[in-house]
């Protein structure tokens, strides 16, 4: 085969440090925009970002010419540096060390979208620890 065939959907977590609430909603959409365009700038297209005030969720097509390590810590230091120029209120922002990534079967795509998309929602219930753990539940009980 002359060319390499790759279809990883990657549904990446990763939250402000502290787990500070600085994505609030005046700044979101924009901070949404921002991480899509560097996703697509690495040739990882996203399906869905979505998120609350302290952690963002993402669901991308992985390209298969950059690791997931490299492309998380590429997303995180260039979507920091750009939030920190948004206003006085963002001068302090930073992206926790650690993330999470799981790989979705193509029968999960859309499940995981409105996942996703409904995250204000789901978090007035439960927090990030909480779905956290769950997540690795889930994932720990399909293998």
């Amino acid at each position: 085969m002359p060319q390499s065939l790759v279809k990883n959907y990657i549904h990446i977590i990763f939250s402000t440090k502290y787990r500070e609430n600085f994505i609030d909603e005046n700044i979101e959409k924009e901070v949404f925009a921002n991480i899509a365009t560097l996703y697509k700038s690495f040739e990882s297209n996203t399906l869905q970002i979505g998120g609350t005030d302290n952690h963002i969720h993402i669901l991308c097509l992985l390209s298969r010419k950059i690791a997931l390590m490299n492309l998380v810590q590429e997303i995180k230091s260039h979507s920091s540096k750009w939030i920190k120029t948004k206003g006085k209120k963002y001068e302090n922002f930073f992206w926790q060390d650690g993330y999470g990534a799981f790989s979705v079967s193509e029968k999960n795509i859309y499940s995981t979208i409105n996942y996703i998309k409904n995250q204000r929602q789901y978090h007035q219930d439960q927090n990030f620890k909480d779905e956290m753990i769950g997540i690795l539940k889930k994932k720990q009980n399909t293998i």
